[in-house]
C-alpha cells in the first residue's frame, strides 16, 4: 500500500511539472514542412532572401520590398527554440527566422503550395527544413 501511494504521488508530480511546462514544452514551430518546404500555418510557402546574412539578426527586405515579399512575423512574447530565432526589422517589428535566415511570403502566391517566388531575381529561394 505505501509502495502503491509513494508511486501514485510520484506520478501525480510528475504530472503537474508537466502540466506547468506544457506551454513552453508544446510551443508550436512557427512553420510547418509540407512538400519538402516550410510554409506557414495556412500552407502559404516561405521564403529566404540571398541578400540577408544568416545569424545577422537583421532583414534586408524593408520598405517597398517588404511589400511584395511581407515577413513572417512573430508576435513580441514569442519564444523561439531549436532552429528557429526572431529579428527585429528595421521598423521594430519582429520576424521569425529558421537558421538565422529572415522568413517571408510572396504576394504572388495565391494558394497553398504555389512557389511562384523561387529564384526570383536570382535572390529569393524556398525555405527549406
Amino acid at each position: 500500500m505505501i509502495i502503491t501511494l509513494r508511486r501514485t504521488a510520484s506520478i501525480l508530480a510528475t504530472v503537474g511539472i508537466v502540466a506547468l511546462a506544457s506551454p513552453a514544452a508544446l510551443a508550436q514551430a512557427p512553420t510547418k514542412a509540407e512538400a519538402g518546404v516550410l510554409t506557414n500555418a495556412a500552407g502559404m510557402t516561405l521564403y529566404t532572401f540571398d541578400k540577408d546574412a544568416a545569424g545577422s539578426g537583421k532583414s534586408t527586405c524593408n520598405g517597398p520590398c517588404a511589400a511584395n515579399w511581407p515577413p513572417l512575423m512573430a508576435a513580441g512574447d514569442a519564444k523561439a527554440s531549436g532552429d528557429y530565432s526572431i529579428v527585429t526589422r528595421d521598423d521594430g517589428a519582429k520576424q521569425w527566422a529558421y537558421k538565422g535566415m529572415p522568413l517571408y511570403l510572396w504576394v504572388k502566391d495565391t494558394k497553398p503550395g504555389d512557389k511562384t517566388g523561387d529564384g526570383f531575381n536570382s535572390v529569393w529561394r524556398v525555405a527549406k527544413p
